[in-house]
């Protein structure tokens, strides 16, 4: 492959690779076009789940048949809909089939393929309405996504750079380096109103126009993937499925800011994402899409890959050089911010993978299309990693301003086995706990923030009436714990103290005056920690606290956990629906339990450690806590 030295080369090429996604790009089959496409979801959650080896046999029945010719099994990123995995989606017929596993492969070329037959026990049946669905477009959880920094995830065979620039793949980067100066892309940027999709919200515009007002013979440019927050996958499902989108806009952001070097740090524990990305920079490589004089300008811009060891706080920008630099991963006072001293003490701009998958659309469509997206400060969408007590766990990207409401109930499907939603936990553990009365708030960065939680990267944790909130709360800070750099006393030593008085409470040991004291340190701690991070730490005691109190004083005064989740305030009892059949003694390890075949068994509560085993052992569900 001889490198692409300008526009037109490029365009010339996208034209040529289209007919590698004709199939994916209509919705049926014509005389013009016979060939099928098999998308399988090669994300980590699918593979997890053998979706390899799903893959393997679907080729081997092609083969069998002697279908090579009009049927490409194709390599896919993650379609988001994690929970009905493995994800097989043939087109152009627009059959989406879920849950598929290696003994449907040689049904679904038999009897699909070659006989055009749907296989109704693999399509998705709405929960609401228990309608079986054959295509994305039908599925509630996919009507009211907009997906922009996710467009080509499930598209596109990301280990393919040919298939990117089929979907218009680096035409932003050449608009860019040929027809825009370097001050009109930052105002592009600017214009559009993209805010940063890490955590904070700053302007993206403004952070590269910071960056590049210091005067430097080298800058860089950053991509922080070191996704960190519990359940958030959001980054990795990007970089997975489509980490020619980071490339691309990296190199526009380092012609923006005057860089020609670009890192990329990710946590080593996405193998995939990291084998993913190696592929695609050594592509764009061979293109000439990185490297000398790209597009034939006098721009050179390179990326190097730096794996990160998972410390949570090397999330925050200015730990995350540390780390890169070789150091211990500790934040620093700002300012000096890192657009002025950054990586090696040199102008640099740090932004989120999700940020910057959306730069080439913005460039491409203009600011003011992504502009129209959104509320009037929150523009454009947000990936959220939906996941907890719901019926459709997975990836949703939707459109600034929508409420929970929508995203649990017609994106996720509402809440699992019928029950009755509590909470829902935004913001990761920076984020707070919103309560079920909120549920018509705007998910939009300000919105959040005014009611106690925050955007976050966008992990989104749905509870139902049988978690505890005061629990939520420990978990929350028994990570922040962990996580804590320990270089700042407020985060250090304060966290600590925190997550003693909830033990204190979920143990019920504590007095009224444990409440005063761990409000009085979460206040302390948000106001005086050297980071967001530790900044924002209290925000889940905080919002529980503040909208259910009531949990709190029960665990307190009533020595009581109504959701019967704090080990220290639970009880087992056996009802006279006991009908003696001995299993829940034989399963306990302590021997807490007595009685006679045939006839009702008691607990020993001295001796009982709580384990649950006889709970979940028994038949009748005899057994209840108290």
């Amino acid at each position: 492959m001889s490198q692409v030295k300008n526009l037109e080369e490029l365009n010339c090429l996208s034209e040529k690779y289209k007919n590698l996604v004709s199939a994916r790009r209509i919705k049926k089959l014509s005389d013009d076009l016979s060939e099928r496409h098999i998308m399988v979801c090669q994300g980590t959650g699918c593979m997890s789940s053998k979706s390899d080896e799903i893959m393997d046999k679907l080729k081997s029945n092609i083969e069998k048949y002697g279908l090579e010719d009009s049927v490409k099994v194709v390599l896919a990123g993650c379609f988001g809909f994690c929970a009905k995995g493995p994800i097989v989606h043939i087109l152009p017929d627009n059959i989406f089939y879920i849950h598929v596993t290696t003994e449907d492969a040689e049904e679904i070329i038999s009897k699909h393929i070659v006989k055009g037959e749907i296989i109704e026990r693999l399509l998705y049946e709405e929960p609401t309405v228990g309608k079986k669905v054959n295509s994305q477009e039908e599925m509630s959880f996919y009507k009211k996504q907009l997906r922009v920094a996710l467009r080509n995830c499930g598209i596109i065979n990301p280990e393919d750079i040919r298939e990117y620039i089929a979907c218009d793949g680096y035409k932003a980067l050449g608009k860019a380096l040929t027809n825009m100066t370097s001050e009109d892309v930052v105002n592009e940027i600017l214009e559009s109103g993209l805010r940063g999709r890490g955590g904070g919200g700053f302007p993206t515009g403004k952070k590269w126009m910071f960056t590049k007002s210091y005067h430097s013979p080298e800058k860089y440019i950053i991509c922080n993937a070191d996704e960190g927050d519990p359940g958030a996958f959001m980054d990795r499902s990007i970089l997975e499925g489509d980490p020619h989108s980071v490339i691309e806009a990296m190199a526009i952001g380092g012609y923006a800011i005057g860089a020609n070097k670009g890192f990329i740090y990710i946590r080593a524990e996405y193998p995939l994402a990291i084998h993913r990305l190696k592929i695609a920079l050594n592509q764009a490589k061979e293109y000439g899409l990185l490297g000398e004089n790209i597009f034939g300008t006098d721009f050179s811009f390179d990326i190097e890959i730096k794996l990160g060891a998972g410390a949570f706080v090397c999330g925050e920008e200015t730990a995350l050089i540390h780390s890169i630099e070789g150091s211990r991963g500790e934040p620093t006072n700002k300012p000096p911010y890192p657009a002025e001293k950054g990586l090696w003490n040199k102008p640099t701009c740090v932004n989120n993978v999700e940020t910057l998958a959306n730069i080439p659309k913005i460039i491409n469509e203009g600011a003011s299309w992504f502009n129209k997206i959104g509320t009037e400060k929150s523009k454009g969408t947000k990936v959220f990693a939906l996941a907890g007590k719901i019926n459709n766990v997975g990836l949703v990207e939707v459109p600034m301003g929508i409420t929970l409401r929508e995203i649990v109930y017609d994106i996720g499907g509402g809440i699992k086995d019928g029950k009755k939603l509590k909470a829902v936990q935004t913001g990761g553990p920076s984020g707070g706990c919103i309560p079920e009365s909120m549920l018509d708030v705007p998910i939009d960065y300000d919105s959040l923030t005014n009611i106690g939680s925050m955007m976050g990267s966008g992990g989104m944790i749905v509870m139902d009436e049988d978690n505890c909130m005061v629990d939520i709360a420990k978990f929350y800070l028994e990570f922040i714990v962990d996580e804590s750099c320990g270089k700042c006393t407020p985060c250090r030593v304060g966290t600590k103290r925190m997550l003693e008085i909830l033990n204190k409470i979920t143990e019920g040991k504590a007095n009224i005056m444990d409440l005063k004291k761990l409000e009085s340190l979460a206040e302390t701690i948000r106001d005086t920690a050297l980071c967001g991070l530790g900044q924002t730490a209290a925000n889940p005691v905080l919002s529980t606290m503040k909208y259910f109190m009531e949990e709190y004083e029960e665990h307190i005064k009533e020595k009581k956990c109504s959701s019967g989740q704090c080990k220290g305030l639970l009880s087992y009892e056996i009802t006279d629906k006991c009908v003696g059949c001995t299993k829940c003694s034989r399963m306990c390890p302590v021997d807490a339990i007595k009685g006679k075949l045939k006839e009702k068994h008691v607990i020993d509560k001295d001796k009982c450690i709580k384990c649950g085993a006889c709970f979940n052992s028994c038949p009748v569900k005899a057994i209840v806590k108290a």
